[in-house]
């Protein structure tokens, strides 16, 4: 078969024949001798961005690697400063670079030499094949942002004519563009749904209330893949129901690679071909399996620019039975940033307030989306998009759960908005702290 996207790669410059088979000569490397391999990559790294790297050797305050534990956590304060100054000697001129999302309120340009990206793409390929979703014959429905400007949308539209994508660009999720996209599905064969969590939710949502499973309108749908944003059971289950296919659930970050997929046996595993995942505690040491703390990542292959203990910005726990070659994310609790302080002195996730909120607000189909903000150290907003106001029975009935599971003396209000506002890049932010 024609390779049309691989050839559109190789014509970028991205070596990805010479990815691919590299990627098959690690995962043929033995359980027993991984974490040989692991180490040497590790060791291997620090000591190329030492020699080679200003930025990261004066980060470290040394030229030479000694201890592993002892290097410091990178964090994305750190990479806010001009994109050239963290560039490896060598990689000044021929590299990959973009910017990050933004969504944890932290952006930066990152960049990565062009053999390290050519593997990020044989990463993806290789998961996605997991399944048989082949990017060169399959024929997905996109449910992304995309730049608004005249350049910037050129480039995303010629990469989705490459990328075999039909994109449904996210800004817009009225019940007008619902009803484009479910016209779309009728015409199209489309083999797989991918994008960002809550739009093909808030799509689902819409399909139940239209009375429509999309397998009945799209029968070559096999395949849901969701991205970038908290996939939370109940939101599976109905996706399941209303697509009437498997989903599948996609944890990465532009700036490094995948970071785990769901596995065949419905495992969420975690990419250790290319990367080095440690879960800490604020000490910075590794927790036990199970345990919950903060995700740490190394990048094993990126010249270009050092991405070595780089705080991420999650929170996450691996299972017990967990190996160096093949761990396996348990749970993804939510960003380290989305913590609220209450006045007592407490400390709660944010995403607390939503699995709260989320439980009560939507029991009746009502409630399409909602967000919780909080402006002061007693104070939060509520802000949520629905069909018909909240009755006060109601509003009172979250207050009292929110009560119930945190404290007394917190004060609320509630704003019916006629869309939630979205991050440019299309992104949900589902709870965001001011204080």
């Amino acid at each position: 078969m024609f390779s049309i996207f691989n050839l559109s790669l190789f014509l970028n410059g991205f070596p990805i024949k010479k990815a691919q088979k590299n990627l098959k000569k690690i995962q043929a490397i033995s359980e027993v001798d991984f974490e040989k391999y692991v180490m040497d990559k590790r060791e291997e790294i620090v000591n190329f961005h030492l020699k080679n790297n200003r930025f990261y050797s004066e980060f470290v305050g040394k030229n030479e690697f000694e201890n592993w534990e002892a290097l410091p956590i990178m964090t994305k304060k750190e990479l806010q400063k001009p994109l050239q100054s963290r560039l490896s000697k060598g990689y000044k001129e021929k590299y990959y670079f973009n910017k990050t999302s933004g969504s944890s309120g932290i952006p930066f340009v990152f960049a990565k030499n062009m053999y390290s990206h050519a593997l990020t793409w044989a990463v993806i390929q290789d998961r996605f094949g997991w399944f048989g979703i082949n990017f060169n014959s399959y024929l997905q429905a996109r449910f992304y942002g995309i730049p608004l400007d005249f350049i910037g949308n050129t480039k995303e539209r010629i990469k989705d004519f490459f990328s075999n994508r039909y994109r449904f660009p996210v800004f817009d999720l009225s019940d007008a563009f619902m009803e484009s996209v479910v016209a779309a599905f009728q015409k199209k064969h489309f083999q797989y749904i991918n994008g960002y969590t809550s739009s093909i939710v808030l799509f689902a949502k819409y399909l139940k209330k239209k009375n429509i499973q999309l397998i009945t309108i799209c029968p070559s749908l096999k395949y849901c893949v969701v991205t970038s944003e908290m996939l939370f059971e109940e939101d599976k289950i109905l996706l399941e129901s209303q697509f009437g296919v498997p989903v599948i659930n996609e944890y990465g970050a532009s700036e490094l690679d995948l970071i785990a997929f769901t596995n065949i046996q419905k495992e969420w595993q975690v990419n250790s071909e290319t990367l080095f995942v440690e879960i800490l505690d604020e000490n910075n040491r590794i927790v036990p399996n199970g345990k919950e703390g903060r995700i740490v990542i190394t990048s094993l292959y990126n010249k270009a620019h050092p991405f070595i203990r780089y705080e991420i910005g999650d929170i996450g726990i691996l299972e017990g039975k967990s190996t160096l070659k093949k761990p396996i994310l348990k749970k993804l609790i939510g960003r380290t940033n989305d913590v609220a302080m209450l006045p007592s002195g407490k400390k709660t996730p944010g995403l607390t307030f939503y699995y709260i909120t989320k439980s009560i607000i939507e029991d009746d189909g009502n409630v399409k989306e909602f967000v919780v903000k909080q402006t002061k150290i007693d104070t939060f907003e509520i802000e949520y998009c629905s069909e018909v106001e909240l009755s006060e029975k109601k509003l009172e009935t979250i207050k009292l759960a929110i009560t119930n599971y945190l404290e007394s003396g917190l004060n609320f209000t509630f704003h019916r908005k006629d869309n939630i506002e979205r991050s440019p890049s299309g992104k949900l932010k589902q709870f965001v702290s001011v204080v």
